[in-house]
Protein backbone atom coordinates (compact mmCIF):
# COMPACT_ATOMS: atom_id res chain seq x y z
CA UNK A 1 0.00 0.00 0.00
CA UNK A 2 1.61 3.15 -0.65
CA UNK A 3 1.47 6.03 2.00
CA UNK A 4 1.02 9.37 1.68
CA UNK A 5 2.25 11.58 3.81
CA UNK A 6 0.43 12.74 6.82
CA UNK A 7 0.23 12.81 10.15
CA UNK A 8 -1.45 9.46 10.60
CA UNK A 9 0.50 6.50 11.72
CA UNK A 10 1.27 4.08 8.61
CA UNK A 11 -0.28 1.34 11.35
CA UNK A 12 -3.10 3.07 11.69
CA UNK A 13 -3.40 3.86 7.80
CA UNK A 14 -3.69 0.36 7.17
CA UNK A 15 -6.17 -0.38 9.87
CA UNK A 16 -8.34 2.68 8.79
CA UNK A 17 -8.07 1.60 5.12
CA UNK A 18 -9.44 -2.06 6.13
CA UNK A 19 -12.48 -0.66 8.26
CA UNK A 20 -13.01 1.87 5.33
CA UNK A 21 -13.41 -1.26 3.06
CA UNK A 22 -16.04 -3.12 4.85
CA UNK A 23 -17.69 -0.06 4.87
CA UNK A 24 -17.54 0.27 1.05
CA UNK A 25 -17.94 -3.09 0.51
CA UNK A 26 -21.71 -3.00 2.64
CA UNK A 27 -22.80 -0.09 1.14
CA UNK A 28 -22.48 -0.62 -2.30
CA UNK A 29 -24.26 -3.87 -1.73
CA UNK A 30 -26.83 -1.24 0.43
CA UNK A 31 -27.11 0.52 -2.91
CA UNK A 32 -27.78 -2.43 -5.01
CA UNK A 33 -30.43 -3.88 -2.66
CA UNK A 34 -32.08 -0.23 -2.93
CA UNK A 35 -32.20 -0.38 -6.65
CA UNK A 36 -33.35 -3.95 -6.87
CA UNK A 37 -36.52 -2.32 -4.79
CA UNK A 38 -36.59 0.65 -6.86
CA UNK A 39 -36.80 -2.24 -10.09
CA UNK A 40 -39.25 -4.57 -8.65
CA UNK A 41 -41.47 -3.06 -5.95
CA UNK A 42 -45.64 -3.58 -6.38
CA UNK A 43 -48.49 -2.47 -4.79
CA UNK A 44 -50.92 0.52 -3.99
CA UNK A 45 -47.67 2.89 -3.57
CA UNK A 46 -45.51 2.10 -6.63
CA UNK A 47 -44.96 5.26 -7.84
CA UNK A 48 -44.13 6.83 -4.63
CA UNK A 49 -41.70 4.26 -3.87
CA UNK A 50 -40.66 3.97 -7.06
CA UNK A 51 -39.11 7.47 -6.90
CA UNK A 52 -38.12 7.20 -3.24
CA UNK A 53 -35.98 4.59 -3.70
CA UNK A 54 -34.31 5.62 -6.87
CA UNK A 55 -33.75 9.22 -4.34
CA UNK A 56 -32.43 6.51 -1.60
CA UNK A 57 -29.83 4.95 -4.38
CA UNK A 58 -28.59 8.21 -5.66
CA UNK A 59 -27.46 9.49 -2.46
CA UNK A 60 -26.12 6.04 -1.53
CA UNK A 61 -23.60 6.56 -4.61
CA UNK A 62 -22.34 9.90 -3.08
CA UNK A 63 -21.37 7.43 -0.08
CA UNK A 64 -19.55 5.12 -1.66
CA UNK A 65 -17.14 7.68 -4.03
CA UNK A 66 -16.65 9.63 -0.94
CA UNK A 67 -15.56 6.37 1.07
CA UNK A 68 -13.98 4.91 -1.56
CA UNK A 69 -12.21 8.14 -2.57
CA UNK A 70 -10.88 8.47 1.31
CA UNK A 71 -8.99 5.17 1.07
CA UNK A 72 -7.29 6.33 -1.91
CA UNK A 73 -6.30 9.12 -0.47
CA UNK A 74 -5.06 7.39 2.74
CA UNK A 75 -2.71 5.65 -0.01
CA UNK A 76 -5.22 2.01 0.24
CA UNK A 77 -7.01 0.58 -2.51
CA UNK A 78 -10.75 0.48 -2.91
CA UNK A 79 -12.18 -2.78 -3.11
CA UNK A 80 -15.31 -1.86 -4.84
CA UNK A 81 -15.76 -4.66 -7.29
CA UNK A 82 -18.71 -7.10 -7.36
CA UNK A 83 -16.53 -10.09 -6.60
CA UNK A 84 -14.90 -7.95 -3.09
CA UNK A 85 -18.42 -6.72 -2.36
CA UNK A 86 -19.95 -10.22 -2.50
CA UNK A 87 -17.20 -11.85 -0.02
CA UNK A 88 -16.94 -8.76 2.27
CA UNK A 89 -20.47 -7.28 2.80
CA UNK A 90 -22.19 -8.11 5.76
CA UNK A 91 -25.88 -7.01 5.23
CA UNK A 92 -28.45 -10.05 4.35
CA UNK A 93 -29.82 -10.47 0.93
CA UNK A 94 -33.10 -8.89 -0.02
CA UNK A 95 -35.54 -11.55 -1.47
CA UNK A 96 -35.32 -12.33 -5.35
CA UNK A 97 -38.97 -10.23 -5.56
CA UNK A 98 -41.05 -7.46 -3.63
CA UNK A 99 -44.63 -8.23 -3.57
CA UNK A 100 -45.71 -5.11 -1.76
CA UNK A 101 -44.49 -1.75 -0.89
CA UNK A 102 -44.51 -2.54 2.60
CA UNK A 103 -42.52 -5.57 2.62
CA UNK A 104 -39.85 -3.50 0.49
CA UNK A 105 -39.77 -0.53 2.71
CA UNK A 106 -39.75 -3.06 5.65
CA UNK A 107 -36.60 -4.85 3.97
CA UNK A 108 -34.92 -1.84 3.08
CA UNK A 109 -34.91 -0.53 7.26
CA UNK A 110 -33.34 -3.36 8.19
CA UNK A 111 -30.72 -2.55 6.16
CA UNK A 112 -30.20 0.95 6.70
CA UNK A 113 -30.31 -0.06 10.61
CA UNK A 114 -27.70 -2.29 10.18
CA UNK A 115 -25.70 -0.39 8.13
CA UNK A 116 -25.77 3.02 10.03
CA UNK A 117 -25.01 0.15 13.21
CA UNK A 118 -21.78 -0.66 11.66
CA UNK A 119 -21.09 2.95 10.50
CA UNK A 120 -21.44 4.38 13.89
CA UNK A 121 -18.87 1.45 15.01
CA UNK A 122 -16.32 2.49 12.00
CA UNK A 123 -16.56 6.64 13.81
CA UNK A 124 -15.44 4.94 17.35
CA UNK A 125 -12.37 3.08 15.50
CA UNK A 126 -11.72 6.25 13.29
CA UNK A 127 -11.44 8.25 16.61
CA UNK A 128 -9.17 5.28 18.08
CA UNK A 129 -6.96 5.62 15.36
CA UNK A 130 -6.11 9.06 15.77
CA UNK A 131 -8.35 9.98 12.41
CA UNK A 132 -10.89 12.83 12.95
CA UNK A 133 -11.44 13.12 9.36
CA UNK A 134 -12.94 9.71 8.60
CA UNK A 135 -14.61 9.64 11.75
CA UNK A 136 -16.28 13.05 10.19
CA UNK A 137 -16.78 11.31 6.76
CA UNK A 138 -19.07 8.25 8.98
CA UNK A 139 -20.26 11.29 11.07
CA UNK A 140 -22.04 12.34 7.86
CA UNK A 141 -22.68 9.27 6.42
CA UNK A 142 -24.84 7.91 9.37
CA UNK A 143 -26.63 11.19 10.02
CA UNK A 144 -28.02 10.90 6.30
CA UNK A 145 -28.54 6.96 6.51
CA UNK A 146 -30.18 7.97 9.87
CA UNK A 147 -32.90 10.07 8.05
CA UNK A 148 -33.70 8.00 5.94
CA UNK A 149 -34.07 5.14 7.98
CA UNK A 150 -36.81 7.79 9.54
CA UNK A 151 -38.12 8.23 6.28
CA UNK A 152 -38.60 4.41 5.85
CA UNK A 153 -39.89 4.34 9.11
CA UNK A 154 -42.77 6.81 8.65
CA UNK A 155 -43.92 4.77 5.70
CA UNK A 156 -44.35 1.37 7.83
CA UNK A 157 -46.30 3.02 10.82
Amino acid sequence: MAHYKSSIKIDNKDQLVNILNQQLADTIDLHSQVKQAHWNVKGPNFYALHEMFDEFASEILEFIDTIAERITALGGVAEGSLKAVSRKTRLKSNPDTFQIGASAVKELSLKYQQLGSSTREAIHASENLEDAATADLFTEVVRRLDKTLWMLEAHIQ
